[in-house]
């Protein structure tokens, strides 16, 4: 049996660290899980609180409020349709005259002034019948002249009993007659006049001239359904449009009232403010397939931002 002694010391050694594989995934997967809450933390929930905001509910956060004095002052409303851009007055320039078209005096999709020359016609056929007429005139001048120097004479006879009554009177019915030829040969010279006039076309009105239709050295005619061209007024220009029924009283108390309703037009997309206008006219009656009424606004169009080929949006 053996005995421990004093001289000999007891010592202990501490078991080895273990080096087992799951202790470190445990490490791994505290990591991950805290850098994906601070990653929410900082990134995720900011960029939710406006969402939430959104949906009724509000922010921890104080609300500034700020007070200011009372006053008064217009409140505008608005009323948004779709409307067409439709001019004054548009014309189609037509021949007046049958005759050869000579010269062509405008340019394609230019402005032209009232009155502006648009083209010639042949004149010399008109210019032959106006001196055919004018020749007739004086002819029959020539014998008015005489029939009354006639008539004097006669007069003087009957007046000496050295001719009978009746042939002063024939005499004096032949003056009238030649006085009413007279009077024909006027209005025919009159007539021709303006059948020459009628080979200078010009512009009725300032504006905007589209495609010529017909060539120089064309023959053309009073009837041709084209035309030679047409011009449309620009300045200024209306918007044709249309509003619901509801809010016709509405307009019509104003209108009525002779107050004066402000009209812009903007592009298609409605972002764009192309004209400022003002209301020009309401129509009559309602039309009963959609229910609305169509109303005119009328636009100075000084730099030409409102054209018939195009449509915009009212208020």
């Amino acid at each position: 049996m053996s005995q421990l002694t004093p001289s000999s010391p007891l010592s202990v050694k501490p078991p080895a660290a273990s080096t087992a594989p799951g202790s470190s995934w445990l490490k791994w997967t505290l990591l991950i899980a805290l850098l994906l809450v601070v990653v929410y933390a900082v990134f995720v929930r900011p960029s939710l609180r406006p969402a939430a905001a959104g949906r009724g509910g509000f922010e921890a956060r104080p609300m500034p409020v700020t007070a200011e004095a009372a006053h008064r002052e217009d409140l505008n409303v608005r009323i948004v349709a779709l409307g067409t851009v439709t001019p004054v007055n548009t014309v189609t320039v037509r021949s007046r005259v049958d005759g050869q078209l000579q010269k062509i005096l405008f340019e394609e999709g230019r402005n032209v002034a009232a009155g502006a020359p648009l083209a010639e016609i042949d004149p010399r056929p008109f210019e032959v019948q106006k001196l055919q007429v004018e020749a007739q005139l004086a002819r029959d001048n020539a014998l008015l002249e005489n029939a009354r120097m006639d008539l004097e004479r006669f007069q003087i006879l009957l007046g000496q009993d050295s001719v009978a009554k009746q042939q002063v009177d024939t005499q004096a019915a032949l003056v009238r007659q030649y006085e009413a030829s007279i009077k024909v040969d006027q209005a025919q010279v009159e007539s021709a006049a303006l059948q020459l006039s009628y080979t200078h076309i010009t512009a009725p009105f300032a504006g905007r001239i589209g495609l010529r239709y017909v060539d120089e050295g064309n023959m053309i005619h009073a009837s041709d359904a084209n035309g030679l061209a047409v011009i449309t007024q620009l300045h200024p220009i209306t918007v044709l449009f249309s509003i619901p029924q509801d809010a016709v009283p509405k307009v019509l108390q104003r209108f009525k009232a002779e107050e004066a309703m402000t009209v812009e037009a903007y592009d298609r997309d409605g972002r764009t403010l192309l004209a400022k206008g003002k209301l020009l006219t309401v129509d009559n009656q309602i039309d009963p397939t959609t229910g609305t009424v169509k109303l005119r606004a009328e636009f100075p169009n000084a730099d030409d931002s409102l054209s018939p080929i195009n449509s915009s949006t009212c208020n």
